[in-house]
């Protein structure tokens, strides 16, 4: 017997369940005074704010060493909830909802050895979820924004603001849409 195979599903909105985590967004261990911020907003078709999205983001640590450290998901020992990080570990790794008005925001430290964090979301309308970069560069002899013209090559690299923060909007689709990977 052979049966065909079951069609896509829309992503959710189903986040607010077990993904996102207490701390989610606070990659960098507590008070390190090398910490960049990164924010932005989830942004639609038709340019509206997408409040129920969830944005994850990994990169190597400041040494280039892509190991990350365990952390993201502690459980507490007597009731089992998830507490989340313990402030002291970089993982490279954060998972972060979009709030009412479609921003997230991630802490983190200055990626190692490329000069992007990767970012995949999570949206409601979206069979499978997307991947991004978020550049703190406009890096001249990278290969994916060498290979791109002008306008696309901008929806990668967040714009610098306030020291050491970095704003980056994801735009679904439409105008300005935000360049997306595809992995085989």
């Amino acid at each position: 017997m052979s049966y065909a195979p079951t069609p896509s599903q829309t992503v959710g909105p189903f986040y607010g369940y077990a993904l996102p985590f207490p701390r989610g967004g606070e990659v960098a261990p507590t008070g390190h005074p090398d910490t960049i911020t990164l924010h932005g907003y989830v942004y639609d078709g038709a340019g509206n704010p997408v409040p129920d999205a969830l944005v994850e983001t990994w990169q190597p640590a400041p040494d280039g060493s892509r190991t990350g450290a365990p952390g993201s998901l502690r459980h507490d020992p007597v009731t089992g909830e998830v507490i989340g990080r313990d402030g002291l570990a970089f993982t490279g790794f954060g998972r972060v909802p979009t709030d009412a008005d479609g921003h997230f925001t991630v802490r983190t430290l200055p990626p190692g050895g490329v000069s992007y964090i990767a970012v995949a979301v999570f949206a409601r309308g979206l069979l499978h979820h997307l991947y991004t970069r978020a550049y703190l560069v406009d890096e001249p002899g990278d290969t994916l924004l060498g290979s791109l013209d002008p306008a696309r090559r901008t929806t990668l690299i967040a714009r610098p603001e306030a020291s050491h923060t970095y704003r980056f909007d994801i735009r679904l689709q439409g105008e300005g849409e935000t360049v997306f990977l595809e992995f085989q």
